[in-house]
């Protein structure tokens, strides 16, 4: 089995959107980069599921990626997320990505039309073939309806472009049979699992958690990826409880909701999205309080 080396590793951040009265918030947006620059965060990962990338138009993705890039310059790695269940349209957003310099992107399985596997395997293929930029596969079948099969991810892995899976399934056992027949990165898309998926090999989490409390986030993954298991489990023990409460409701209303509270953001989402029910917000409230990241 070809070993992968691995392009992308660390404590990575779903960043959300801030929007305010409708558009995005570009000073609340800097703030929030500089937030993980500061608390040590490994890589950026905006305009994904978390940053609610299909109520924005074509135009405000596109200008969103433009700006995170610009303002990071390269101190630490930009993942831009250029998903869609059109091929075309996800080649335009890499080959966007590919312009601006962003140094990967993250392109979730095509959701509603319900590709055969052949067929996620071909739309993967033609995004490599076409554009020269590390891709990263991003598997969340609670969220598109289709689920990329380990034996898929395998024949991926072979093309030299394709350079990790975020892997979002919520099954160890799918993670472990991506492990087992190709030796990719696996990066964990969720928070709970991001321990032991970790234990078991994988490289690194992206991260909603990582929104709130993004130094906690960085020390586990840091730990465990060092093999200080203790540590490591110390940490996920406390993270666990945010790690349920941010999906109470449906992501990002929880984590908006939190950065919100903790005045990082003005918690604005977009229809069909809405704010959370009361009785949801006051258990967020607690288990914030909790960790110690509001009074």
């Amino acid at each position: 089995m070809r070993k992968k080396k691995s392009v992308f590793e660390g404590s990575m951040v779903a960043l959300v959107t801030p929007f305010r009265n409708g558009k995005v918030d570009e000073k609340a947006l800097k703030g929030l980069l500089d937030f993980h620059l500061k608390e040590g965060t490994d890589v950026i990962v905006p305009c994904g599921t978390t940053g609610e990338s299909a109520t924005m138009s074509h135009q405000e993705h596109r200008d969103t990626m433009t700006f995170v890039v610009e303002y990071i310059n390269h101190r630490i790695p930009v993942i831009c997320g250029c998903g869609s269940n059109n091929t075309t349209e996800a080649l335009g957003l890499v080959q966007h990505a590919k312009k601006i310099k962003a140094d990967g992107v993250l392109v979730v399985t095509p959701y509603y039309n319900k590709p055969t596997q052949e067929g996620l395997f071909r739309h993967y293929q033609y995004l490599a073939s076409r554009v020269d930029i590390p891709i990263v596969l991003y598997n969340v079948p609670g969220r598109t309806g289709v689920s990329i099969a380990p034996e898929t991810v395998a024949r991926l892995s072979k093309i030299d472009t394709i350079v990790a899976i975020k892997e979002a399934s919520g099954s160890m056992d799918q993670a472990d049979q991506i492990m087992q027949l190709c030796d990719m990165p696996v990066l964990s898309g969720e928070d709970s699992l991001n321990f032991p998926l970790i234990a078991i090999g994988a490289r690194g989490v992206i991260s909603v958690v990582a929104n709130i409390a993004p130094r906690l986030m960085k020390n586990m993954v840091t730990a465990a990826l060092n093999g200080n298991m203790e540590e490591a489990r110390s940490i996920h023990k406390r993270l666990y409880p945010i790690s349920k409460t941010v999906f109470i409701e449906t992501n990002p209303i929880p984590v908006k909701t939190a950065l919100g509270m903790m005045g990082r953001i003005k918690p604005e989402l977009r229809m069909p999205l809405c704010e959370m029910m009361p009785e949801n917000e006051k258990k967020l409230a607690e288990v914030l309080k909790k960790l110690g990241v509001v009074k």
